[in-house]
């Protein structure tokens, strides 16, 4: 049996859509994962510990308890992961997000960080570029120093106007 070209290309486009398809709806509909995602990208709001939601740790924490049966509710429901984090932002404040938003004004928690990487890079490229540059000091005793190509040209002037 004889397979054209055609169907070999189409076999294989067929395997990497379903792995394509399988990898991407790994733990879609489990509900323990959704809530362990969710979870970490909330922040508990009882003020004393500033952990992440499924992290606090705090003795007598009255929101964290409150909020995971929230959160539990929610994923029971079915809600979508953004409608659930917009409820919380609604009840709690954007506080209990643990990483900014990507629109409006939160996009400078984003920007901010790499540009003033990229500026501090520039800095001290500029400053080593300087110091590289920068000409040799005198010595102290105030002889300027020569350079051995320099001595070496003196030498042979030297020798040929004392030569008798």
């Amino acid at each position: 049996m004889m397979s054209t070209p055609h169907s070999v290309l189409r076999r294989v486009l067929h395997c990497v859509l379903l792995s394509l398809a399988v990898f991407a709806f790994t733990g879609a509909g489990d509900p323990a994962s959704r809530f362990k995602e969710i979870g970490h990208r909330l922040v508990c709001v009882c003020g004393a510990c500033g952990e992440l939601l499924l992290e606090c740790n705090h003795v007598g924490c009255t929101y964290s308890d409150r909020m995971r049966n929230e959160l539990m509710a929610a994923v029971t429901r079915g809600d979508n992961d953004d409608l659930i984090q917009q409820a919380f932002v609604q009840e709690f404040g954007p506080t209990v997000l643990s990483a900014p938003t990507t629109s409006g004004f939160d996009r400078t928690a984003w920007i901010f960080p790499l540009l003033a990487f990229a500026l501090g890079v520039t800095a001290v490229v500029f400053v080593i570029r300087a110091w590289k540059n920068r000409p040799t000091p005198a010595p102290a005793g105030g002889v300027p120093r020569i350079k051995a190509a320099d001595l070496e040209k003196y030498r042979e002037q030297a020798g040929k106007e004392t030569d008798l």
